[in-house]
């Protein structure tokens, strides 16, 4: 948990900028019955039912000092895809960047073994060199501050229904571009000395 916090505290450096990665599967839901538009008088109205259309998945990542995000749709989160976004905050991202300080949790694709087993070991080995991992502690993700941006593109873009992928894909790249050209940050407040007051460390 300290070495997280203590990442998050570190003066903001854009050659080695602190960025949080997470996912988020999202269901894939289509409409059985057109909605009724508002009229005076009355709301409109949305019928609860729906078709399932399968699931997606959302690579969010956001850096919380430089107020910029990023987000990638998959059709899974597999190693593949992880090592492969990876690759994309690399060298299409942050190209000018010394090292990504990268923070993000423990799930099974997100460490070394994803980038070897996904690009040649020269390639893998470039990649690793450019990022500076920090995981999360087990049962503590809501340290990544990741969560917090996944919470925000849950409730001002999932609520809608989206019943493929590529319209998910649509309005999940113009929230970001909307909560960037907005400035969009996180202030984040728990300290190591919070950490240290509240757990008696």
């Amino acid at each position: 948990m300290m070495d997280v916090l203590e990442v998050y505290e570190r003066p903001y450096d854009p050659i080695k900028p602190v960025v949080c990665f997470d996912e988020k599967s999202v269901p894939l839901r289509g409409i059985t019955r057109a909605p009724q538009p508002m009229r005076p008088g009355r709301i409109a109205r949305h019928d609860s039912e729906y078709t399932r259309e399968g699931t997606a998945n959302a690579f969010i990542t956001v850096e919380p000092q430089g107020n910029h995000r990023e987000a990638t749709v998959t059709a899974k989160r597999k190693k593949g895809d992880f090592a492969r976004e990876m690759q994309r905050m690399a060298d299409e991202v942050y190209p000018r960047a010394e090292k990504i300080v990268m923070v993000l949790d423990n799930l099974n694709t997100h460490f070394e073994k994803s980038f070897y087993d996904t690009f040649s070991s020269a390639e893998a080995a470039r990649l690793m060199g450019r990022f500076e991992f920090h995981h999360t502690p087990k049962h503590a993700s809501w340290l990544n501050m990741a969560e917090i941006e996944i919470g925000v593109y849950a409730r001002q873009c999932l609520r809608q229904g989206i019943d493929s992928r590529e319209k998910l894909a649509r309005e999940t790249h113009a929230w970001a571009w909307r909560r960037n050209e907005e400035g969009a940050g996180i202030h984040w407040q728990f300290t190591r000395e919070k950490a240290k007051e509240k757990f008696n460390l």
